[in-house]
């Protein structure tokens, strides 16, 4: 029984993958719970379609954690957009995301990024 209850509340690492098309509904719904001008599902899979633009998720379970969007063209990147969900904040997902994200784009040939944040937004300045 204690092994049962230790399992159910464990708190296990989100699982950081390449996104799809088919995560648009998703990043969609969490970019708005994140942003105060949220992106609609259709702008996420068009985004999600596009050849050069690289986006990774984050998945605890069945229910996305975070996610990080960029375009990449000629040796530079812009990211996009980072969201985590609030309850795995704080446990530097956000970080291991970047840290997946970049390695890929340096695989692309990307030499600079670029990252635009409100001056506000300590956690953004942070990362």
């Amino acid at each position: 029984m204690i092994g049962f209850l230790t399992r159910l509340f464990a708190r296990t690492e989100p699982a950081l993958s390449e996104a799809s098309p088919r995560d648009a509904v998703a990043i969609a719904a969490l970019h708005g719970a994140s942003f105060h001008r949220g992106w609609s599902d259709g702008e996420i899979e068009a985004l999600l379609i596009e050849r050069n633009v690289v986006a990774h998720r984050a998945m605890a379970g069945h229910r996305l954690a975070g996610f990080i969007l960029s375009r990449h063209a000629a040796g530079e990147a812009e990211i996009l957009s980072v969201a985590v969900a609030a309850a795995s904040r704080g446990r530097g997902l956000s970080r291991r995301l970047l840290d997946l994200h970049l390695r890929r784009l340096a695989g692309l040939g990307t030499r600079t990024v670029f990252l635009e944040v409100d001056e506000h937004n300590v956690p953004a300045r942070r990362l």
